[in-house]
């Protein structure tokens, strides 16, 4: 495989947990043991802010929003770590036995359009995840993370930096934390299916403090920091395999306005029916209330036809949890992303509004829907 390989050709427009599909299926993981369950442990920082590649899988998913330009702007930063199992004992310093992926997309909301880009390269050779802290690279794409104040707990105060460069849109933008990390699941060990060994390590940094630069179309626009300008950090790392009967997924990160910060999730089975779901909701300066997968449900309430992949997605939910009835409404019908002439991915991730049950705008945030047209299999 070349060093650094674009999108365009290959590997346009993957989901983070679609890359993964690909990556286990098409770069030798049937040669891979069976996944045991991940002991819980505490998770110590900075060390679990980098990357893990005793562990198949990894990604770094930064979502959000801001204004620049005077224009509504969503964006999406994520880089991936894959360990390929088939190459684990060659000597070769040019053996693959890591892959970094990276994906980016930018929703213009005044346009009324969503671009995308992507690269892949094995790692070494100007490109790396580290282990110590959070610091990925892959040739001029890059995501790495300091901690905000000098003295501080990396626990509580980070600044993360990312550099995107694409030919239609470009991101320089940085994000600065506001609250303490937010460790999902059982202290940080969140379950994804029914069985012990579908889980994964995860935390998330809500409600980050955007700032820096939106480039499109040649033209440098910098964000409007006493607008709202809010980001979404996810770290989850694990061998985590899906369900047999999972198809797909339905997941939000949204920043309410009032500094709370709500996750939620489910696995579908085909008939539509919730195979799996949970997610946590933490009001600000107060702990954390983390859901079971009994108490959170997904109803559809308007769906959006794809005029190229014919697929349907709710652009519209009710989604209801221990935290209230939220709806989740899309921004912009058509944020479909294909990846169909390399992986066979099409799938739905954008930025939407969040409402409560009285009707009124409490937040923001992305959703993300797989398995639309073909079911997932990892």
């Amino acid at each position: 495989m070349p060093t650094d390989v674009t999108a365009p050709a290959m590997v346009r427009a993957l989901s983070r947990r679609r890359w993964l599909a690909w990556a286990l299926g098409a770069m030798g993981a049937g040669a891979s043991p069976i996944a045991q369950a991940l002991p819980a442990r505490a998770l110590q920082f900075p060390r679990d802010h980098g990357s893990h590649p005793e562990l198949r899988t990894e990604w770094w998913y930064i979502t959000g929003y801001a204004t620049a330009g005077g224009r509504p702007f969503g964006f999406q930063v994520t880089f991936f770590r894959s360990r390929m199992d088939a190459t684990q004992g060659m000597q070769s310093a040019f053996a693959a036995k890591q892959l970094v992926f990276a994906h980016a997309a930018l929703t213009d909301v005044q346009g009324r359009s969503l671009l995308h880009d992507q690269r892949v390269a094995r790692a070494g050779f100007g490109v790396s995840a580290a282990e110590a802290d959070t610091d990925v690279k892959l040739q001029r794409w890059t995501l790495k993370r300091e901690n905000l104040v000098q003295g501080q707990s990396a626990f509580e105060a980070s600044r993360y930096t990312t550099h995107i460069e694409s030919e239609s849109f470009g991101l320089q933008l940085q994000f600065d934390t506001s609250q303490s990390l937010l460790l999902q699941g059982s202290n940080g060990l969140s379950r994804k299916g029914p069985l012990a060994e579908q889980a994964s390590y995860y935390y998330s940094q809500p409600q980050l403090a955007v700032s820096g630069e939106i480039v499109l179309a040649g033209r440098r626009m910098a964000v409007d920091t006493s607008a709202p300008a809010r980001a979404w950090m996810d770290h989850e790392w694990s061998e985590a395999l899906l369900a047999d009967d999972a198809v797909g997924w339905d997941w939000i990160g949204m920043n309410l306005h009032d500094g709370s910060a709500l996750t939620a999730f489910r696995l579908r089975r085909a008939d539509g029916s919730a195979l799996w779901a949970g997610g946590s909701y933490r009001a600000s300066g107060q702990a954390a209330r983390i859901f079971a997968a009994t108490e959170v449900t997904w109803q559809p309430l308007r769906w959006w036809q794809s005029g190229r992949s014919n697929a349907r997605y709710p652009v519209q939910w009710q989604v209801t949890t221990p935290a209230g009835v939220f709806t989740v409404m899309a921004m912009l019908d058509d944020q479909e992303l294909d990846s169909s002439g390399s992986t066979g991915a099409v799938y739905w991730e954008g930025l939407s509004d969040l409402h409560n049950a009285q009707g009124h705008a409490v937040g923001k945030g992305y959703l993300e829907m797989t398995g639309y047209t073909r079911a997932m299999r990892l």
